[in-house]
């Protein structure tokens, strides 16, 4: 199986290497801090041969041109955002494929935070990596988007299998579960998801990754098109609005 190892960087990122143990390549999902990632394949004995850009934000690609040059890596990033990535050798698109060994990543558009934003998914390993697309308990503050095209896109995270581990970019969650909390207070699910979030967060650990079943029951981002939440933030019927009201609050809360 693939192995994931998982640390912090920056103030709040995660970065991830993902690693094949049969073939020995070892990709990085974003490089928000380049002499971080190659201290963790360092101390991993681990040789980066990929890097996987979500989108192009410097806290995602920052760390691009750094380790290429230290590894000589091929970096793979989305063609919708080819002109503000750095240090590129291919540009994929959502419904193209990428190899970790023998196993594929399905490359998802899942924009709304940026225009091109992407996410893998992993069928073979049941695992995503969705950047700032989708964060526990809450979704990527919407920088470039439409509500419609950020639901659309979350619409399509929420159509993987309900087992999919979700490695998201950042911790936010505590953060996310106060506001999920405001906006939909009655969710017996949420409450407990919130208070197991307090705890790990009171000892340090981390709260990532979750699951797509624990997200459908708990994040208000991805229950959007549940009548109950419509209904309680004024648009039955329409998960768009009911999604733009949502990120709305969530912006000024």
């Amino acid at each position: 199986m693939l192995e994931v190892h998982q640390f912090p960087c920056l103030s709040d990122n995660y970065g991830y290497l993902l690693h094949d143990p049969v073939s020995g390549d070892t990709a990085c999902i974003d490089t928000p801090d380049a002499e971080a990632y190659l201290r963790e394949a360092g101390h991993k004995g681990w040789q980066i041969t990929q890097i996987w850009n979500t989108h192009w934000h410097p806290d995602h690609a920052g760390g691009n041109a750094a380790i290429k040059a230290a590894t000589g890596c091929t970096v793979i990033a989305s063609a919708a955002e080819a002109d503000r990535t750095a240090a590129v050798d291919r540009f994929v698109s959502p419904g193209d494929v990428v190899q970790l060994g023998d196993f594929e990543a399905q490359v998802i558009d899942v924009g709304g935070h940026t225009l091109g934003h992407i996410a893998y998914h992993l069928p073979g390993a049941s695992m995503a990596f969705v950047g700032d697309s989708l964060f526990a308990l809450g979704c990527g503050r919407m920088f470039e988007g439409t509500p419609e095209q950020f639901w659309t896109s979350l619409s399509r995270l929420k159509a993987l299998p309900a087992e999919t581990l979700v490695y998201c970019a950042h911790e936010y969650t505590a953060s996310n579960a106060r506001f999920a909390v405001h906006a939909d207070p009655d969710n017996a699910d949420l409450a407990s998801y919130a208070a197991r979030v307090a705890a790990l967060r009171a000892e340090g650990k981390p709260t990532v990754p979750t699951t797509l079943a624990r997200e459908f029951k708990a994040n208000p981002f991805l229950r959007a098109d549940d009548p109950a939440m419509q209904a309680r933030w004024g648009h039955p019927g329409d998960a768009v609005a009911t999604f733009a009201a949502l990120r709305g609050a969530k912006d000024t809360f």
